[in-house]
């Protein structure tokens, strides 16, 4: 048996599948379990008093976010704990959001029992076991975010070149008045107000207002502008 064991704490709030995980760990020599917390704060507390090298984190525990809470705290407070994420049915921002907490792996619960002692082992040694379709949510979560910020820059740049009457016509069409009511809000002729969306347009390289709004409220730019006022000049002609 080895010096130094590999101390494993699992948070689980069913008790049978706790049980499961225990008996694959004591069938390993250089495992040790520490303890077994039924919920997330139960798994902090036993994370502070036996300092764990590897902690099985299930997602849901008191509530479905009970478990990704829980790590946050913990690596917070311990960032030299591996944490391996158990649930029994992943979703791409449920894995997204455990691993940008700083989880290190992520298994379903069904997996057999040579599966969840290499992902303790892996983890402890550092050594890089992402299961295929895990890796594939992750690839696709950040390329996500990367489609999303790109598009964000390209609009918000844009908008930094749209005048400041066409901001504000922007503005009132994400707020959705009617032309007839954009008009009268803002004393203009139908005619001056078409000459204005259509630079809009020409300005975003589209063909039509739907092709724009929806897009813009997708990015936030809303509230975005709500909130920076003082930088996008909105509201003189």
């Amino acid at each position: 048996m080895s010096a130094d064991r590999i101390k494993v704490l699992i948070v689980e709030d069913d008790p049978l599948i706790g049980k499961r995980y225990q008996m694959i760990l004591s069938k390993d020599e250089d495992i040790e379990c520490v303890g077994v917390a039924a919920s997330g704060y139960e798994g902090t507390m036993l994370a502070a008093l036996n300092k764990p090298d590897i902690i099985l984190m299930d997602v849901e525990l008191e509530d479905k976010q009970a478990g990704l809470r829980a790590t946050a705290e913990i690596l917070n407070y311990m960032p030299e704990v591996k944490v391996v994420m158990l649930t029994v049915c992943e979703t791409d921002d449920t894995v997204f959001r455990a691993f940008e907490l700083g989880a290190t792996n992520y298994l379903l619960k069904n997996m057999p029992a040579g599966a969840v002692l290499d992902a303790v082992k892996d983890a402890y040694y550092d050594r890089s076991s992402l299961h295929a379709n895990i890796a594939g949510k992750i690839t696709r979560e950040f390329k996500r975010i990367k489609t999303t910020e790109d598009s964000l820059l390209h609009n918000f740049t844009i908008l930094t070149q749209l005048t400041p009457t066409e901001l504000e016509v922007l503005e009132l069409l994400m707020k959705d008045y009617t032309r007839q009511e954009i008009c009268k809000m803002r004393h203009v002729e139908q005619s001056t107000l078409k000459t204005q969306i259509n630079s809009i347009l020409r300005k975003f390289n589209k063909s039509s207002v739907q092709e724009i709004v929806p897009v813009l409220r997708e990015l936030h730019i809303p509230q975005i502008l709500a909130q920076r006022k003082g930088t996008l000049p909105v509201g003189s002609k």
